[in-house]
């Protein structure tokens, strides 16, 4: 019986030695293949100058709601209450607007989320696409990326696909750029080039989709609002002050009048 069993664990442990050897495992290093596609270098500073213009955007206006904070804690002792309210709420509406932009540029479905699926994406599916080119030709059964947080002890050289990778995406760009130059030849003679449906990896598109379109539809509406209701706040706080200066006049005007009566 122990025989037995000793002869099954060791014929299964064959089976599984013999299955682990026939499996084929490659590499890739993920940051080495984007260090080598120029438009992935592009759109990241494309990304990175339009996230440091909305950052600094965001600064100066986080810059104006503490400034009028300050203001209203030295001044907060001279005003009315009803001045006092009218500056808090001031600074509500500043906030919230803040609160709204930081969303539109940052949160999610925000225009970063959008330009990087307009620029990273295409590049990131070129990738995963000739990985899995080279996989399926190689026969490998898994490719593990060497960037990750995965610890790899020991890499050999000769399994590392990362330079296939590189020259499979230049080759699929010679041959679309072929086609479409072809196909403009086809279609226009006169040479000019035809708007191209293609996916283009060294460019954003100039037009934004709808629902970018929707967003900033509904961000101009808020800003709108947003603009009427500081209008109308300015206005009450300029009849509030003609009021209280009126009725300060009026209270010097009576002190006048008292003492020329006492005259």
């Amino acid at each position: 019986m122990i025989k037995k069993v000793l002869l099954s664990t060791l014929l299964i442990i064959s089976i599984s030695a013999i299955a682990q050897r026939s499996q084929r495992i490659g590499y890739i290093d993920m940051e080495y293949i984007l260090e080598n596609i120029p438009e992935y270098n592009e759109a990241q500073s494309q990304i990175n100058s339009k996230a440091l213009n909305w950052q600094i955007n965001i600064e100066k206006q986080q810059k104006e709601i503490d400034d009028l904070k300050t203001e209203l804690n030295i001044e907060k002792a001279l005003m009315t209450k009803e001045l006092i309210l009218d500056k808090e709420e001031d600074i509500q509406i500043k906030t919230l607007e803040l609160k709204k932009l930081q969303d539109s540029y940052f949160g999610v479905n925000g225009d970063l989320f959008v330009l990087r699926q307009q620029t990273v994406q295409p590049i990131q599916d070129l990738i995963y696409n000739a990985i899995q080119d080279i996989a399926v030709k190689r026969k490998y059964d898994f490719v593990l990326d060497k960037s990750t947080d995965l610890i790899m002890l020991y890499t050999n050289k000769q399994y590392d696909i990362s330079e296939l990778v590189i020259r499979s995406i230049t080759q699929t760009k010679k041959v679309t750029a072929a086609k479409e130059k072809q196909e403009g030849k086809k279609t226009n003679p006169n040479g000019v080039k035809p708007q191209s449906g293609s996916l283009e990896l060294n460019k954003v598109k100039k037009d934004a989709p709808d629902d970018l379109k929707v967003r900033d539809t509904k961000r101009e509406e808020l800003k709108r609002k947003i603009e009427e209701k500081r209008a109308l706040q300015l206005k009450k706080r300029e009849e509030l002050k003609k009021a209280i200066e009126a009725k300060r006049l009026k209270r010097i005007q009576e002190i006048e009048d008292a003492k020329n009566k006492e005259d």
